[in-house]
Parts: C-alpha cells; structure tokens; sequence
C-alpha cells in the first residue's frame, strides 16, 4: 500500500524543505498538511478527539498548508503532495483554483486535494461559511474550481459563488485536474464522493467501516455508471503497520501516518523511525 505522511507545520518547525526530501528519500508516497486558518477564544463547538471536548492549543498554531507544500515542491520531485484537509467553505474558489493550479503546475502534477467542512461552527462562520450548509457551498466550490481547472473561459452560476468567464492561468498539469478526496463520515459522504470527487479520507476508520465503505462506494459508482476503480480510499492517520496491513486487505488504497514533531533536531530522526516501522 502506498504510505504518506502527515505533518503539523507550526512556530516551532524547522526546514520543511529538508523533512520534505528526506521523506522521498526514505520512501513516502506523499506528504499532507492541515489547516485551521483561525481558532475563535471564544466557542461552544465541541472537538471530537478529546475526552471532554477541549480543543488543543496546537490548532491554533497552523501555517498555511499550502504555503508549506509549496516550499516542500521545491526541493522534492517524486512524493506527491497533499492537503489533509483543507476547510474548503473558508475560502475563496477563484482564489483557491489559482493557488492549487500553480501548485500542481510547478510540482510537476503532485497535489491532491484533501477537502472537508470543518466541525468548528464559529471558525466557518467568522470565515465567511455556511455552516448549516457548508457541504452544499463545498459541493459548489469544486464545480467552480473544476471549470477554472478546465476552460480557457470559464463562468459559474450557483448560490454561493457566481462569476462570469474569466481567464485563469496557468493550468493543472494533472488532467483533467488534481484529483479531490473528501474527509469525513456523514450519511452522504458516499453519494458526494461519487457525485463530485475521487477518493474518500475517513479519519478514526476501521477495517470494518473500509470494508463497508468500499462496497457503498462500488455500488454508488456502478449506478452512476462510473468506474468503481476510478475511486480510492486513504486512511487518514494509521498507528500501525498491522493497522495499515488489515486497512488495505479490507479495500484502502492509501494511507497516512503522522510525524510527532517537525521541530528541528526532531524532525529527521522522526522520519527514520516512522519509515522503520510503518514502510516494512
């Protein structure tokens, strides 16, 4: 299975130039980043993966994923390079499109597009979301991103975002554009993967949930009249190498793994010990 892995770009990183070669060096598929642009003082939302909810302090020391996966591009030339996730309803498709078009241009066709909503109702909504609705304005800021992606002129007319053509420049390398993986486990993840994406990123999975993933996703895109292989699953954030092992036998394609620490003097020797024992 191909292994990824995840980093937290912060205050306290040092050369992710130099993590991101040695990561392709040791073996890597890809490397992924997270955003949270801003984490409000004040919040009644509820973080899933604390006992009571808490939301850590490290969110709130983020850089810009794709600032880093740019850095990363440069002095890389094989491991691909992903977003895991970006809160999509947080920004501005026009804005957006440009940025991962450049990206995937200048990288030789190396990103992927991890996307998600966001659980923080207060950050999407200071972010100019709809939380309410923030996979129906995902939804639309694909299709716009996937025209701009893939005309020379391209408008769009939604409830969210609306533009006349425009000319962007330059184009993806990847065609007919980076491929878009969604995060999450909501009832309609299945239907919005097959609808409008390539590949599924659950978080906290099971063999079991794969599995059963797997087989929703294949009937979906059979109905669709879409080849089922042309989507995959990527385990977002395995433990183990049995872990990895048992994911992929239940029907992932993917996998990533997380980097304790990007600090400098951490950074590397972390690397070597994640390949030792998640690349086999």
């Amino acid at each position: 299975m191909k292994v990824g892995v995840n980093v937290a770009i912060n205050s306290d990183t040092g050369d992710i130039g130099a993590f991101a070669k040695k990561a392709e060096d040791l073996g890597f598929q890809s490397l992924w980043m997270a955003e949270h642009p801003i984490i409000p003082v004040h919040t009644t939302s509820k973080y899933g993966g604390t006992p009571d909810g808490s939301i850590p302090d490290s969110m709130s020391d983020m850089a810009d994923p794709f600032i880093g996966l740019a850095i990363a591009s440069a002095t890389t030339s094989k491991i691909m390079l992903g977003t895991s996730i970006c809160l999509i309803p947080e920004h501005n498709p026009l804005v957006q499109a440009k940025q991962i078009a450049a990206l995937d241009f200048h990288s030789g066709g190396r990103f992927i597009f991890g996307i998600g909503t966001g659980w923080l109702r207060e950050e999407t909504e200071i972010m100019g979301g709809d939380f309410d609705h923030r996979w129906t304005q995902a939804k639309e800021a694909v299709e716009a991103m996937k025209e701009l992606w893939t005309k020379d002129e391209a408008e769009y007319h939604g409830h969210y975002y609306d533009f006349p053509k425009v000319r962007v420049f330059p184009k993806p390398v990847q065609k007919p554009h980076p491929p878009v993986f969604l995060g999450g486990a909501a009832a309609n993840v299945f239907k919005r993967v097959v609808t409008y994406g390539d590949g599924w990123m659950p978080v906290r999975a099971t063999p079991d949930s794969v599995r059963a993933g797997r087989a929703a996703l294949d009937e979906l895109a059979d109905a669709a009249g879409r080849d089922s292989k042309s989507i995959q699953i990527l385990i977002y954030g395995a433990s183990s190498r049995d872990e990895i092992d048992q994911m992929e036998e239940a029907g992932a394609d993917m996998a990533t793994v997380r980097l304790p620490s990007t600090a400098p003097g951490e950074a590397i020797p972390g690397l070597e010990k994640l390949a030792e024992e998640m690349l086999g």
